[in-house]
């Protein structure tokens, strides 16, 4: 070896190494990005039960010779459907139907007063928790970061009262509600970017499935 190749070889081992720090990097700065707290809020539960029990030493069952059924687990899969502009948003689980509104298309700037074209979204939900056969219902409000947080857990609030409010209608006194303002609470996007935090400026109607 020459002493003119070594530090080709040098430089070629260090390669990696920087490659692998660059990759670290890229790691930290996603998970740096990440919403601070989880989806989905309280009151939002998923039965995770298994329907049916199944007894492992059933000879049925044809298992290969000193095999093992594993635990009995329920998958919840999770189905979620958007405008294309974002504006609404329809998340499907085992047990829940949720419809997210963002706030743009139901009210004016800081405010609670419904507009116009909310009372048709609106219609829409009350429509689909008819035909789900649905008594008990979830109406949360949320919006971004921006603003003192006791203002968002005010605003949100009154904005989820003003949606339940119009759902009423349409539903009668039958159906049960839960209110709740969470304010920045619960984002679904990252608030550091206005297409995030249009994103978590809404609110949400979530109802159980019906059977």
């Amino acid at each position: 070896m020459t002493a003119t190749q070594m530090p080709r070889m040098c430089r070629a081992r260090r390669a990696p190494r920087t490659a692998v720090t660059a990759a670290v990097a890229l790691l930290l700065t996603a998970a740096l990005t990440v919403p601070a707290a989880h989806a989905d809020p309280p009151g939002l539960t998923e039965d995770s039960t298994p329907p049916v029990h199944i007894d492992p030493n059933d000879p049925d069952l044809r298992m290969v010779q000193g095999a093992k059924l594993a635990p009995s687990k329920v998958l919840n899969i999770k189905s979620i459907v958007e405008t294309d502009d974002g504006s609404e948003r329809r998340q499907d689980t085992n047990d829940n139907v949720t419809f997210a509104l963002q706030a743009e298309v139901l009210f004016g700037k800081d405010s609670a007063e419904l507009s116009p074209d909310a009372l048709s979204r609106i219609g829409t939900i009350a429509a689909e928790i008819k035909k789900q056969h649905a008594t008990s219902l979830r109406v949360f409000g949320f919006t971004d970061n921006l603003g003192s947080a006791a203002h968002g857990l005010t605003l949100s609030r009154q904005r989820a009262n003003a949606v339940q409010q119009e759902l009423a209608k349409d539903l009668g006194s039958s159906v049960g509600f839960q209110i709740r303002g969470y304010g920045e609470q619960y984002p679904i996007a990252d608030n550091s970017t206005e297409e995030g935090r249009k994103k978590n400026r809404r609110v949400e109607v979530s109802f159980p499935r019906g059977s």
